[in-house]
Order: C-alpha cells, then sequence, then structure tokens
C-alpha cells in the first residue's frame, strides 16, 4: 500500500467514506425509485420466461424443427397471490433488487474510486482487472439463468403433475423467490474462473492440482448443478453442468497463465 494519502488522518478517510455511501445511496435510491413507477416494463421481464412464447422455447422448437424432432408443446401456469400486502411488497423488493442492479457500476465505481489512491499502479491494475471480470462474469451468469436455466426449470416443475386432478397454480412469491435464488447461484457459479485466477495470484492454486483432481470436480459440477435445478430432467442437468465444467477448464487456463506471469516476474527480478 502507498503512503500518499496526503496527511489524511482517520477522519478523514471516514468522511471521505461517508460521501461514498451517501452518493452511493442516492444512486441506488433514485434507480429503485425509477423500477418502481416502471412497473409493468419491469415485471413484463420478470414474467416472460413462464410463456409459452418465451425466446427461449422459440429457438428450442426451432433446432427441434431441424432436427426432427417432437417440439415443446405449449404450456400455462397460472400465477397466484396469497396475501393481502404480499403483491406491494414483493413490487417494494423488486423495485429495489433492479435499482441495485441498475446502480452497480456506479457503485463499483465509487468502491474503486475509494480505494485507489492506497495501491501500487501494479494493484490498481489488477484491481481493475479482478473487478471488470467479476463484473462481466456475474452479468453472464444473471442472463444464462434468465434465458436458459429458470425457464426451463420453471417449465418442468410448473407443469408436473402428479394427477390430472391436481391443478397447479403457483404463487407470486414462489415464482420470485426460485428466479432470485437460481440467478444468483448461476452468478456465483460463473465467477469461478476470476477466483480461481486470484488463488493462483496467490499462490494458492496450482494447474496441476485442478487437473489432478478433475474427476472430483466433475462430481461436484453435477452435485451443484442438482441443487440448482432441482428437477428430474436429464437435459436441464446437463444444460447446467456443462457450462459449469467448460468453466472450469477455462479456469485451468487461466490459473497457468497466472502461474506463468508470476514466474516470468520471479525471473526478470532475479535478473
Amino acid at each position: 500500500m502507498t503512503s500518499d494519502g496526503g496527511g489524511q488522518t482517520f477522519w478523514d478517510h471516514l468522511d471521505i467514506l461517508r460521501g461514498v455511501i451517501i452518493r452511493i445511496v442516492l444512486v441506488s435510491v433514485l434507480c429503485s425509485i425509477v423500477a418502481f413507477i416502471f412497473k409493468d416494463e419491469v415485471f413484463d421481464i420478470i414474467f416472460a420466461p413462464k410463456s409459452p412464447h418465451f425466446i427461449t422455447y422459440h429457438l428450442i422448437n426451432d433446432l427441434c424443427s431441424r432436427l426432427n424432432l417432437p417440439l415443446l408443446e405449449n404450456f400455462n401456469v397460472q400465477l397466484i397471490n396469497t396475501g393481502l400486502a404480499q403483491q406491494f411488497i414483493i413490487h417494494l423488493k423488486t423495485a429495489f433488487c433492479i435499482g441495485i442492479i441498475c446502480a452497480s457500476p456506479y457503485i463499483v465505481y465509487e468502491l474503486f474510486s475509494f480505494i485507489a489512491p492506497g495501491l501500487y499502479s501494479e494493484e490498481r491494475r489488477y484491481t481493475i482487472r479482478v473487478l471488470l471480470s467479476a463484473y462481466l462474469m456475474f452479468a453472464v451468469g444473471l442472463l444464462f439463468s434468465y434465458f436458459i436455466i429458470f425457464p426451463l426449470t420453471f417449465r418442468f416443475l410448473g407443469t408436473y403433475q402428479v394427477n390430472q386432478d391436481v391443478a397447479n397454480l403457483i404463487s407470486l412469491d414462489s415464482y420470485m423467490s426460485t428466479l432470485i435464488i437460481m440467478s444468483l447461484s448461476m452468478g456465483i457459479v460463473f465467477e469461478i474462473p476470476v477466483l480461481s485466477w486470484m488463488l493462483a495470484k496467490m499462490g494458492l492454486l496450482k494447474k496441476d492440482f485442478m487437473k489432478r483432481y478433475r474427476r472430483h470436480a466433475i462430481v461436484v459440477i453435477l452435485f451443484i448443478a442438482a441443487v440448482i435445478t432441482p428437477t428430474s430432467d436429464i437435459f436441464t442437468l446437463l444444460l447446467v453442468a456443462l457450462p459449469m465444467y467448460i468453466l472450469y477448464e477455462f479456469s485451468i487456463l487461466l490459473v497457468k497463465s497466472a502461474t506463468d506471469e508470476k514466474y516470468d516476474i520471479a525471473v526478470s527480478d532475479s535478473m
């Protein structure tokens, strides 16, 4: 860490941090208010995966038609509300979550601006790389969940019946909770390459270790995929497990690159 604090005391830094937090809160609240106002547009996007006309189902049907496979059948799952104030509360929570997502680039910028003066130029460069990569991979995980994992999972569970006499009426709270949990889970899973790179940079992870325990990792990946997608549909399970395995193999390449880069720097410093 550098000492270019300009003679600032602890209370000066605390005052700067307070300003950062106030700006973050204001921007987040403003984005949440905008999301609250545009209720119809927000919930049209959120409820899109429950419609048989969702783009994912169209793409699957196009693929099935090209391969002469049976097409997906149309389905209709009705959402219900069971609490007096539940719809309003879910509206507030959703607006807050959307506000945080929309404000997240500004939040990351403010936090980095706060810690950047205390970092060396090399540390600052690595921090920018990690933050951008982590943010991008998390966003990709959210999109992957929204367009692939959640629609197929909802279609299976929402239309599954033990008997024709038992109709499916999915509660709004159940729908929102499942969407949020699956989206966050996939967002975290897609951080595997970034985490692996960081551990390799700290000397805590080697590519040989990851290759040696590749089979164990496949078992863990299948277990995690089964938890994320609680269905008996092997297609959906593999649809989650395959990207996770690809991320694992990509992480091996990143770990090798980070290790080689660290070795090259050590050799150049010793010369």
